[in-house]
């Protein structure tokens, strides 16, 4: 099972760090804790009390652990939780309302939102470890199919496979068949009884014509459609006004109305008496009405279950099985108890597991799903792999790195749920209308009825009936609630499956408002895979200066590091121990090695030290450099002894995703840390006019800052720790999924594939999303503008015009419909 908490008291990321590696020691605990959100996922294989997790945090700092959705559950409630009694906030179970009324406030059950009345919507979630039970002896509990110890009968899954959604519509089609079953009958009637020479009343009176609509019209109000006025009634106690508010009024208002006149007609004027004496009676009316307003719910149930298809497809990424390899023998296991470490056989065909490296063997691995390109990728033996991902045909060994909550698939999957259920900025217009949405509508209605009393014609008090009540059906704030979190939601799902991991709805919308991009070089327009292709010295031979320099990067996280350390052992250097290691941020690494002071690093590293380099060195490091090499400089004992020299491949896509960016109106400007003379060569290949060299973590930092002053909307793409203070400050940042978590983190938007290409693909991604919602709110705002002063009856003086009631509950059901559609557009956009 896997639980969220949130964590309180972490202020920057060693405090994560810390947090992470405490929760880890909990026996049978696996945790994942992140800075922003200040959360902590945990997987565990039976349910551990939340005080146990916060006695292990107290030992290492003012830390505070609560649970996300609520911590008002007791010990007693932990306790049923654990035997499976009462459901977890906490676990599969997650459901959110689709119009976001509480923002991402999340329930336990399937119910209606309190606030719009609108039925909960599941979050899409990696299943859990599937569990069996028998179903003559729910007692019986396994951790894998079979028979049935008492019984012997086949054991069942517990979690149902029908997802949630498809109970919500399976449940309003039965309500359907039922309200058309008696509603069909009831319109009749009522349509016949208008016929001249009614052939009804040949058979009965019309007064019990009247009783047998109104005996007709009882399952419809209080089976299919009675959830309608719960709602209604919720929403008035709390004074969450909503559609269902109007709904209810409306039709609850027809439906006593001919309750009371068919029981008690003198209580009426003439003017709603027939001429043989009844009441116009208008069961057919809330009949019609209550069961268009259910087919619009039913069709929204199923166009809402495509909006988030494309989690759903990644949901289909994750296998359930893996093949374990130990001592020499395969065996099959669930993907929920692989553990770190563990050797995994991938055979021709298989998905991934979960992440880790090929450790035996080589593949071809379909990425698409993950990346969205379409052109598998080689993998030889050492290289990472992706959970979800498809071998080709070929059999390899791989080492599982990264499980649980932690894989790549399953951090996606939740970065899109919490990027579905985030508002986007343009959504505020639309709630601050909604506030007042409904008691408008009322008053109107009102003011409707009393000024067709006043001066309509004859019958004047049954048009300001009938047209107070088309009034209140008519209207759909629902319209105006979902057209921006429909957008969003097919919109970041859309994202996902191309490679665009999207975090918030506001990243979204700001994105396409960018007009400057600033952009790392390493790991961001280079492949960041750099490699040692030249090592001198004039005083030290190679072996000497190669177990030097790599003994003191095996300390270090940086790619040039890991380049060196590389270089290093393919040349079976050994490496010795360091001491007093120290990453200067943004220069290089010194310490002690063999008793002698080593720094490897730039100029301005060397200068610090206080060595100094020789001329002949500087000219050829100059020479280097001017081909666009990255070098170092290698310091012993406070002498410069040497450089290596580092190549670091552009990427294909880097020159055609600058181009066109500019062409785009983005100005893109490179910053990085590498010397002037190596970036002015990159530069010149990528046609880039705008650089800075020898640039800081804090340089980077304040540039964004000085362009942000000038009023400028500043993106900024990176993949390193250097980056992240100001992948923070940038309006948007951008992290290369290639690159360290902590860049990920403070990021809004991770390209997977680590591409600049992948920017072009979000900005027209944001395009069109923001497109799509504008789209949206115009025909939510333009339904209601003309549909409720035509319901007035505006039209009436002009051309005789009336909207009958039955009409405008037709309309309202497909507004709601018409946006959720719009949205689903969005799904075979080309990006």
């Amino acid at each position: 099972m896997t639980h969220t908490y949130s964590i309180k008291g972490m202020t920057c990321n060693g405090c994560r760090s810390n947090v992470e590696k405490t929760l880890n020691q909990v026996e049978g605990v696996s945790a994942v804790v992140t800075l922003n959100p200040p959360v902590a996922t945990i997987t565990m294989h039976q349910h551990i009390a939340t005080n146990k997790l916060q006695v292990a945090l107290s030992k290492i700092g003012n830390y505070v652990v609560e649970d996300t959705y609520g911590s008002e559950m007791t010990s007693h409630d932990e306790m049923k939780q654990a035997e499976g009694v009462i459901p977890s906030a906490n676990g599969t179970g997650k459901f959110y309302c689709p119009m976001h009324c509480e923002g991402e406030k999340m329930y336990d059950k399937a119910s209606d939102c309190p606030i719009c009345g609108m039925h909960l919507v599941q979050e899409q979630t990696l299943s859990q470890k599937a569990q069996y039970t028998c179903p003559m002896h729910p007692e019986i509990i396994r951790d894998a199919s079979g028979s049935c110890p008492i019984c012997g009968m086949n054991l069942v899954p517990m979690q149902p496979s029908d997802s949630d959604e498809s109970k919500v519509y399976d449940d309003l089609w039965k309500k359907m068949k039922v309200a058309m079953l008696f509603t069909i009958p009831v319109f009749l009637i009522a349509m016949i009884s208008m016929i001249h020479d009614n052939p009804l009343m040949k058979m009965m009176g019309m007064q019990k014509w009247n009783y047998v609509q109104f005996i007709l019209t009882l399952p419809v109000v209080f089976y299919a459609c009675w959830m309608f006025f719960v709602r209604a009634w919720k929403s008035i106690i709390t004074w969450n006004l909503n559609m269902f508010t109007l709904v209810g009024i409306g039709t609850g208002v027809a439906f006593l109305f001919s309750i009371v006149g068919m029981l008690f007609p003198n209580l009426f004027p003439n003017e709603f008496k027939s001429m043989d004496g009844t009441v116009a009676l208008y069961f057919e009316a809330t009949a019609v009405i209550l069961t268009l307003v259910l087919f619009g719910q039913l069709l929204e149930a199923k166009a809402h279950s495509q909006t988030s298809g494309a989690i759903r497809e990644l949901l289909k990424l994750a296998p359930t099985e893996a093949t374990l390899v130990k001592d020499g023998n395969d065996s099959i296991i669930s993907i929920h108890d692989i553990k770190k470490g563990d050797l995994l056989r991938v055979k021709p065909g298989d998905k991934i597991p979960v992440d880790g490296k090929i450790s035996d063997g080589e593949g071809t691995i379909d990425e698409s799903m993950i990346t969205g390109e379409p052109i598998p990728v080689d993998k030889i033996m050492g290289d990472s792999i992706s959970s979800g991902t498809i071998n080709g045909n070929k059999s390899f060994v791989m080492v599982a790195e990264k499980v649980g909550a932690e894989t790549l698939l399953s951090q996606i999957v939740q970065m899109v749920n919490n990027a579905s259920r985030s508002k986007a900025p343009i959504q505020k217009l639309a709630d601050n209308i909604a506030k007042y949405f409904v008691p408008i509508v009322v008053i109107i209605s009102i003011i409707t009825f009393l000024a067709w009393a006043k001066f309509g014609p004859e019958p004047a008090l049954v048009y300001g009936f009938i047209n107070a009540i088309a009034v209140l059906i008519i209207a759909c704030p629902c319209a105006l609630g979902l057209a921006t979190p429909m957008s969003v939601m097919v919109g970041v799902g859309k994202g996902a499956t191309s490679g665009v991991l999207i975090k918030n709805a506001e990243a979204l919308e700001n994105l396409n408002k960018i007009n400057v991009l600033i952009t790392d070089k390493t790991g961001t327009i280079t492949e960041g895979k750099p490699t040692v292709e030249k090592v001198y010295s004039s005083q030290l031979d190679e072996e000497t200066i190669l177990q030097n320099i790599a003994s003191l990067n095996q300390n270090s996280e940086h790619p040039l590091a890991e380049a060196v350390v590389k270089y290093a052992k393919a040349k079976n250097i050994s490496l010795i121990e360091v001491k007093d290691f120290e990453a200067v941020s943004g220069k290089g690494v010194i310490g002690t090695v063999a008793n002698n002071k080593v720094a490897l690093g730039n100029k301005n590293l060397i200068n610090q030290e206080g060595a100094i380099i020789p001329e002949d060195f500087e000219q050829k490091v100059i020479a280097e450099q001017k081909l666009g090499k990255t070098v170092s400089y290698i310091s012993i004992g406070g002498t410069v002894v040497g450089f290596v020299s580092i190549t670091d491949a552009i990427k294909a896509t880097s020159k055609d995703a600058i181009k066109e960016l500019m062409q785009q109106g983005v100005e893109v400007i490179m910053l990085t840390g590498d010397n002037e003379n190596t970036a002015k060569a990159v530069a010149t290949e990528l046609n880039l006019s705008l650089y800075k060299a020898g640039c800081l973590p804090e340089d980077k930092l304040k540039e964004i800052k000085r362009l942000q002053a000038e009023g400028k909307i500043v993106a900024m793409a990176g993949d390193g720790i250097n980056d992240a203070p100001a992948l923070a400050q940038a309006d948007i940042g951008i992290a290369m999924g290639t690159g360290t978590d902590v860049a990920i983190e403070s990021a809004k938007i991770t390209l997977v594939k680590g591409d600049l290409q992948g920017i072009i693909k979000a900005k027209n991604l944001s395009h069109a999303v923001m497109r799509n919602i504008k789209q949206n709110l115009f025909f939510a705002f333009i339904y209601n503008v003309l549909g409720i002063p035509i319901a007035t009856g505006v039209l009436y003086p002009f051309f005789g015009i009336l909207l009958s009631p039955m009409i405008a509950a037709l309309a309202m059901s497909l507004s709601s419909v018409s946006v959720i559609g719009n949205a689903l557009r969005l799904k075979s956009l080309k990006i």
